[in-house]
């Protein structure tokens, strides 16, 4: 009997430039050090069960079949073909045994802080399948290609490169399509105080490490507290509390991971504040504490410096008992 040679890579696979932190259907994407986009190629046959992030996901398939199962929507990605999958959508991924494909991973809010980004946060929030070979998808191809070339090479302000090419990508997408930004009813949606909410996502971007609320931001942007409260959810798709504590935690994690900073520092640095707060938020969303997270997914640099058990953790004894 001919035996299949050919591996399959579990979910938990450490890549040569980074690896998957998955708790329950929750993946925190890690990033390079001051980066917020990751790009994992692939040439063996990979299976990830239903699972959702903050990032933006788009893979190219050069070779092979990509199957992303949606709770509502079945996409089969092959040769030369690319599926965008929105921020924070259920999905799996099963590829075969030909699989070749690079996949891309990307924190969509640096382009969403930019001021004219209300169309392209409608394409944002839909999945865009570029399966017939036109040439808008060749464009597209080159503008991935791009984003390749300038991860590796890591140039002066690489990952701003990278963003670069996004944001071309989606002017393209916008452009030759117009229906990819148009509702329901066929209007082209468009908010009318977007540049206000634009100023509001940068004065978070800028301020979420400090003791800022609803009213701050909504003040901030001229607006009363009721109405940006509606308005902010309507535009990034998540109520204002939500889009701010996964900020916080973003930035906490990479903390975490890459700096050997006491748990109690992060907590303040990341905006927290106290460190009981910080320890039962942490556990909620990532079911662990900040030490054992740490312990998990720390650097071998971070492991090597690690402190003490307990060392500016007061208050995990409780999280993990509860």
């Amino acid at each position: 009997m001919e035996i299949n040679q050919k591996r399959v890579a579990p979910p938990e696979t450490r890549f040569p430039d980074g690896f998957r932190i998955l708790r329950g259907k929750q993946e925190f994407i890690t990033y390079r050090e001051h980066s917020s986009i990751r790009i994992w190629p692939s040439q063996v046959r990979s299976h990830f069960d239903m699972h959702m992030h903050s990032a933006v996901e788009i893979i190219l398939v050069r070779q092979g079949k990509a199957v992303y199962q949606f709770p509502d929507a079945r996409y089969e990605v092959t040769e030369g073909q690319i599926l965008m999958v929105p921020s924070g959508v259920t999905h799996s991924l099963t590829e075969n045994d030909e699989i070749d494909r690079h996949l891309f991973l990307f924190e969509p809010g640096p382009i969403l802080s930019m001021w004219d980004s209300g169309a392209i946060k409608k394409i944002m929030s839909k999945a865009v399948y570029l399966r017939e070979a036109s040439e808008m998808r060749g464009r597209i191809t080159e503008e991935l290609d791009r984003i390749v070339d300038c991860y590796y090479r890591k140039d002066t302000l690489w990952n701003s490169q990278c963003y670069g090419h996004l944001l071309e990508m989606y002017t393209l997408l916008a452009n030759g399509d117009p229906s990819l930004i148009r509702d329901e009813e066929g209007r082209t949606e468009r908010f009318i105080d977007s540049p206000l909410l634009n100023s509001a996502m940068i004065f978070m971007d800028e301020h979420y490490s400090e003791d800022i609320s609803l009213e701050d931001v909504a003040t901030f942007a001229g607006f009363s507290k009721s109405y940006f409260s509606r308005t902010f959810k309507a535009f990034t798709g998540v109520p204002f509390t939500e889009y701010l504590t996964q900020k916080r935690l973003d930035a906490a994690t990479n903390e975490l991971i890459y700096t050997t900073m006491p748990i109690g520092e992060v907590a303040r640095k990341t905006g927290f504040g106290g460190i009981t707060t910080f320890n039962r938020i942490f556990h909620q969303r990532c079911h662990c504490t900040p030490t054992q997270f740490r312990n998990m997914y720390g650097s071998q640099e971070v492991k090597k410096h690690q402190l003490p058990n307990g060392y500016g953790d007061a208050g995990e004894a409780a999280v993990q008992e509860a």
